[in-house]
């Protein structure tokens, strides 16, 4: 099947590496299961934002399974040639999909209308802005909308590719292309871009001292009222900061926080997921479950589930190959052999 890469002047590098995905699925396949072709509007040599130039054959009616449109750094319009070759695309194409800020050039095209969809979450709310009919989430690696995919930023790309694979092959496959390229078994569409943990960013000590008591107490009722005093602040006054600074409400901060930590604990550990879900705070493992599925679009049993899967290849992979001797091992090896005539 044919892979069109669709790029312009100054696209991603980064977005080129997802054609990888594709390359070794071919070999691991050992067959030409994807045909991939770079397409541009003019065809010929096409510099990237970083410089890199490279051949690129020119659009055209012909038939193409899934069409790829890269990302840059910085979204321009499209020419009205692009358009309509994505309008056309939409109908011919078993598949379109956009990395990154390709998500813009589907917009662009009317792709997105009616659409779940995501882009890197530095250009959501710029993206929901000039296509109010879309719905983009800005916190999903990757969303999968009819025959319309669409990545975060430019890495979530791969993510998207190895789902696309699996769809095209099986999970076996995109297994053994992730594991080729030394990769974590492709992210899960519903994760979040970034860790809750890390990257609640706010701005005030006082709401930072919050969020430190709450991580060190995700065991123990967090109110409104409690965080408020770890802040020293009053209930309504905290909660307002906290809502300026964050861009959330307390309690969807700390639910994900919950849910962080019992992911990490899930994959890391053993233990039962009821003793999980007291230790991170759920009142119940039930109530655990459906925070799972409404920020990582996983039960907690499928994240273990595919964290052994990995351990399991990972030490497979490891067992196979030989182990190396220490010098000294080398050297008591060495003094038993025959020297060679």
């Amino acid at each position: 099947m044919r892979i069109g890469f669709l790029v312009y002047p100054n696209c991603s590098v980064m977005g080129l590496a997802v054609s990888s995905v594709f390359e070794i699925a071919n070999v691991v396949r050992g067959e030409k299961a994807y045909d991939i072709q770079f397409l541009s509007e003019k065809g010929g040599p096409i510099k990237t934002s970083a410089g890199l130039v490279f051949q690129t054959q020119r659009i055209s009616g012909g038939s193409i399974d899934t069409l790829v449109v890269d990302g840059a750094n910085d979204p321009k319009p499209s020419s009205p040639q692009i358009i309509s070759y994505l309008k056309a695309a939409e109908r011919r194409c078993r598949r379109v999909a956009a990395s990154c800020t390709g998500a813009f050039v589907l917009g662009q095209a009317g792709l997105l209308d009616g659409k779940r969809v995501t882009t890197h979450w530095l250009f959501a709310r710029t993206l929901q802005e000039m296509h109010p009919t879309a719905h983009v989430d800005d916190d999903r690696i990757f969303i999968n909308d009819g025959k319309i995919w669409t990545s975060a930023g430019m890495s979530a790309g791969i993510d998207l590719a190895l789902a696309l694979v699996e769809a095209d092959f099986g999970i076996d496959t995109a297994r053994s292309v992730a594991k080729k390229l030394v990769l974590y078994h492709r992210r899960s569409g519903g994760q979040s871009q970034f860790s809750e943990l890390l990257e609640l960013g706010p701005k005030s000590d006082r709401i930072q001292t919050a969020l430190d008591y709450a991580k060190r107490n995700l065991h123990r009722p967090l109110t409104v009222a409690k965080l408020a005093e770890a802040a020293h602040l009053s209930p309504r006054q905290f909660s307002r900061a906290f809502r300026e600074e964050t861009g959330q409400s307390p309690a969807k901060a700390v639910e994900a926080m919950r849910v962080e930590a019992a992911r990490i604990l899930m994959e890391q550990t053993r233990h039962p997921i009821d003793v999980i879900a007291r230790q991170t705070g759920f009142a119940d493992r039930s109530r655990m479950r459906r925070a799972f599925i409404r920020i990582l679009g996983q039960p907690p049993q499928a994240i273990r589930r595919n964290a052994r899967l990995e351990t399991r290849e990972l030490r497979n992979a490891e067992g196979a190959k030989p182990r190396l001797r220490s010098p000294r091992e080398a050297r008591k090896r060495t003094t038993r052999e025959p020297i060679p005539a």
